[in-house]
């Protein structure tokens, strides 16, 4: 006999799914299919596609944060390149960003889940812009712009090269992207790693 799924199984062939076809090219089918489980029993744990959507994005922004503290300790140039490692990770499994998959769709979510795809990127933001800041104080990063302005076009570099290395299947050009975008701010950020995923 099957075990039932647990909820974080459940969220984890959820995310696998939009991370890979969006959030709107899967349904509760998809995933009962995949766990052998009936639909009524995705509901016990997620009554609705929205509830399920919000979780997901909840656990991915945790997930994500939990990772970047690893490197709170070091300096930022080191920082920029684990943020970077992190969609490379994600890409080399095939897969894009959770919240940039989710932010393609954004009139179609429901508002809560629209309201926490904002918030990712804000918090992003917020930690590029901390990190930058850092590099300014210790002289290893230099930018003409605010923090917050740079921080923001680091994201849609990032997001954007994930696009089109996907498109060509070549993790490579986006290694090389990252490793430019870093590069223009610190002579001493190396080759972009993937190292997590």
């Amino acid at each position: 006999m099957t075990p039932r799924p647990t909820s974080s199984h459940i969220l984890d062939v959820a995310e696998r799914l939009v991370q890979s076809r969006g959030f709107n090219g899967f349904s509760y089918a998809d995933i009962a299919a995949t766990l052998s489980i009936s639909k009524p029993a995705l509901h016990y744990h997620f009554p609705s596609k929205a509830e399920l959507g919000l979780a997901l994005v909840q656990r991915y922004e945790q997930r994500f944060f939990e990772a970047l503290s690893a490197v709170d300790d070091r300096d930022a140039p080191a920082r920029l390149e684990h943020y970077a490692s992190l969609y490379a990770g994600v890409l080399r499994e095939e897969r894009m960003c959770l919240c940039g998959m989710l932010a393609a769709e954004h009139t179609t979510l429901s508002e809560p889940m629209q309201q926490s795809v904002v918030h990712f990127f804000e918090r992003n933001k917020g930690w590029l812009s901390e990190v930058l800041t850092q590099g300014q104080r210790e002289r290893t990063l230099t930018f003409a712009e605010s923090p917050r302005e740079r921080a923001h076009m680091i994201i849609s570099c990032l997001e954007g090269s994930m696009l089109v290395s996907r498109l060509y299947g070549d993790l490579d050009m986006f290694q090389t992207t990252a490793a430019s975008l870093l590069a223009g701010l610190s002579s001493g950020v190396g080759e972009i790693a993937d190292t997590a995923g």
